[in-house]
């Protein structure tokens, strides 16, 4: 049986008492396995990340959480802009397997030793989707992580992950409810 490594129980947040998010929400997931929140912007699946990093703090309910690592949507904002990508990775990383990953994901040593802001934003995105997976994490959380590549990039990096799910489970955020169905164990529409 898989270990899991996500459990949320009972969760319950809102911004104000009147208004709830969520209100006794529940999931639980398994390594090997990918779950998708989807639904339209504003309806919570960002602040459910938050939750789950322990940004926010839930009004009720309990999450218990292995060790992560994430994607954000905007990769600029997830780099340093004064420090290689490379300075970056292996600040996080021990760096180990890196060589498999760079060429599988489309990018050079080159891109390694480039400020953030000197790539294009789907180099970054890939560069911080490389970070991720090198941290070797029980769950990966990604928030919109192909939204700026294109279609063929999107798919070829989403099938990436998938191949790395041995030892990891994923909760991806997306808008797509086509990726989400295609890579996803079960997809849970937020409204």
């Amino acid at each position: 049986m898989s270990q899991t490594i996500l459990e949320i129980e009972n969760l319950s947040f809102g911004y104000s008492h009147e208004k709830k998010i969520f209100d006794n929400f529940s999931l639980t997931l398994k390594r090997g396995e990918i779950k998708a929140i989807v639904g339209p912007s504003g309806v919570g699946k960002s602040t459910l990340f938050e939750l789950i990093l322990g940004r926010l703090k839930a009004q009720k309910g309990e999450i218990k959480v292995a060790t992560l690592s994430q994607v954000f949507q905007d990769p600029y904002s997830s780099f340093h802009p004064t420090y290689t990508i490379r300075e970056q990775i292996a600040d996080v990383t021990s760096m180990e397997g890196y060589e498999s990953l760079l060429s599988q994901m489309g990018l050079e040593e080159l891109h390694l030793d480039t400020l953030p802001h000197k790539l294009s934003g789907g180099q970054l995105q890939r560069c911080s989707i490389l970070r991720a997976l090198l941290m070797k994490p029980q769950l990966l959380l990604l928030d919109e992580p192909t939204s700026a590549l294109d279609n063929l990039n999107q798919l070829d990096i989403m099938k990436l992950i998938v191949k790395h799910l041995e030892g990891t489970g994923v909760l991806l955020i997306t808008h797509d409810q086509y990726l989400a169905q295609w890579c996803a164990n079960e997809v849970i529409s937020l409204t």
